[in-house]
């Protein structure tokens, strides 16, 4: 009997005995550095020749992994793989793609310390960070599972006399999947198996500087014995082989988390009908936020504010599409905050991640720290530098953890992603002019609003225009079924990621008519 769905519960790294199975588990990964990782296609292993290095960014010398790189030939083989195999997946009952789902989640649960220590030494994420994402991977297998048995039962519909009526829902077909490196692990399983065991074929698109737990995921679907074709792992160059897989006329959708200049792009390119095609492509799209905590004039505990705004700002270094990068805070309480935010913040400490003290690790790779700190010495000029503002990559991509005040909302710093440890601090007078800088970005993803005021909360919960609204805690932490997740305006579809419709977005309705 399957039981009702509960969320992962996540690992207590205080435990000693823990704590020396995660540094055996970290051993263990480091023993396999530089390996090689082929592509899968239609259920084989292929090595083309060509790979790329993907690297430790606290360590940026060592390679974790050498990963196949697919070019055009071998695009077109995924796509074509996919394509036969959807005609025997789709027709598999939806209850046998469920446990597929729910065999992979006890992999996962069974492998956890090792996926964990993968994305410590892939990523840069400190250990709870990395028991987070393995376990949302977890949550999303089984939650979607459930999701699509409650999907395949029958609907509800108006009878009439003289009709047998039905409808139900069916698979799109062949689905690019193209997830990000900041949840190299959670995004992945969740766009990718969302996908299959609503019936359709995935040709899977890994991240970069995430493929290797990529890699590793294909692993557990080898372990459990997927139908060869049925997803297809080919890493590889966007410039390459991105509009390739987009445009192809076999592709049905495209899934995609990432930049919103990538997300616009193939927004554009999907909605032109290609020779052969005889469909609309779908897009599901996340492309990220500019996302911030609100605080009012008068709130329970400032003390609170300032642990869940560090928490919201520098967990995984900024590097998530929902981290607080502004926080708009009130006159009557700005100066009490700031000072709480910045004392917190000078107190955390950067370093490899293989050691549990350091909270904070690397960005991801050359180009984010590059990014990242070309805005921080915009910020120097736009703002008051309160904490950090330094950075160095001779060993590691290490940026410290910073803070500017007294930041104009109209500044880059405050409307622009950043995606790193990066805080922007706005003074305002009045609660209505909070709400116009909260809205004064083109996103729309996660925001936070603390306040004792129940006529403003009211009025937060319909007007600050996000997708993910917390009151009273930090914009970040959203659990499969709890929090189904997804945003407005150029934060994307909206798609709400572990969310009870989520899997309508790779199915469609048909209805079946029958006179009696």
């Amino acid at each position: 009997m399957l039981v009702p769905y509960k969320p992962e519960a996540y690992l207590n790294f205080a435990d000693p005995a823990l704590r020396e199975k995660m540094l055996a588990a970290i051993k263990s990964v480091e023993g396999t550095l530089g390996r090689e990782y082929p592509l899968l296609i239609n259920g084989k292993r292929v090595m083309p020749g060509k790979t790329f290095a993907s690297l430790n960014p606290s360590a940026h010398r060592e390679i974790v992994g050498r990963v196949a790189k697919a070019g055009k030939k071998e695009a077109e083989q995924a796509i074509a793989a996919a394509d036969a195999a959807f005609e025997q997946w789709r027709k598999t009952c939806p209850k046998m793609r469920a446990e597929y789902l729910f065999k992979a989640a006890a992999i996962l649960r069974r492998r956890k310390l090792e996926f964990a220590a993968y994305q410590v030494l892939e990523v840069g994420k400190s250990w709870p960070e990395a028991d987070g994402d393995v376990a949302e991977a977890i949550d999303f297998l089984e939650f979607y599972g459930r999701q699509m048995i409650d999907l395949a039962k029958p609907r509800e519909i108006t009878r009439i006399p003289g009709e047998d009526n039905d409808a139900f829902y069916i698979p799109l077909g062949v689905g690019v999947v193209i997830p990000p490196w900041n949840f190299p692990l959670a995004i992945l399983v969740g766009m990718v198996t969302s996908a299959l065991v609503a019936g359709n074929t995935v040709v899977l698109k890994p991240a970069s500087p995430s493929a290797v737990i990529g890699a590793k995921f294909v692993e557990v679907l080898e372990e459990m014995d997927l139908p060869p074709g049925v997803v297809n792992f080919v890493p590889g160059s966007g410039a390459e082989i991105g509009d390739l897989l987009v445009d192809h006329p076999r592709t049905r959708f495209i899934s995609f988390t990432g930049s919103k200049e990538t997300g616009l792009r193939i927004f554009e390119r999907a909605s032109r009908v290609s020779s052969g095609q005889i469909w609309l492509k779908r897009v599901v799209a996340e492309m990220g936020g500019k996302d911030a905590i609100f605080v009012d004039d008068k709130v329970f505990d400032l003390d609170e504010v300032a642990s869940e705004t560090i928490k919201g700002a520098f967990g995984f270094q900024g590097q998530k599409c929902s981290a607080c990068s502004r926080i708009i805070v009130h006159k009557k309480v700005y100066r009490d905050l700031v000072k709480r935010i910045v004392e917190r913040a000078e107190k955390i400490k950067v370093g490899d991640v293989r050691d549990p003290g350091n909270y904070m690790g690397p960005v991801v790779d050359k180009s984010a720290f590059d990014k990242i700190t070309s805005y921080i010495e915009i910020g120097k000029t736009e703002g008051k530098l309160a904490v950090g503002g330094t950075y160095d990559d001779k060993v590691g991509y290490f940026v410290s953890p910073t803070v500017f005040v007294d930041v104009p909302p109209t500044a880059r710093i405050a409307r622009e992603e950043i995606f790193g440890p990066v805080l922007t601090v706005i003074k305002v007078d009045s609660f209505e002019e909070g709400m116009k800088v909260v809205n004064s970005t083109e996103y729309g993803l996660t925001g936070a609003f603390f306040s004792v005021h129940r006529d403003h909360i009211q009025i937060a919960k319909r007007d600050f225009h996000v997708g993910n609204l917390y009151i009273n805690r930090r914009c970040t932490g959203a659990l499969v079924g709890v929090h189904p997740f997804g945003g407005f305006n150029m934060s994307g579809t909206d798609s709400k990621a572990g969310g009870f419709d989520y899997l309508m977005q790779f199915t469609q309705q048909k209805v079946v008519s029958e006179y009696l």
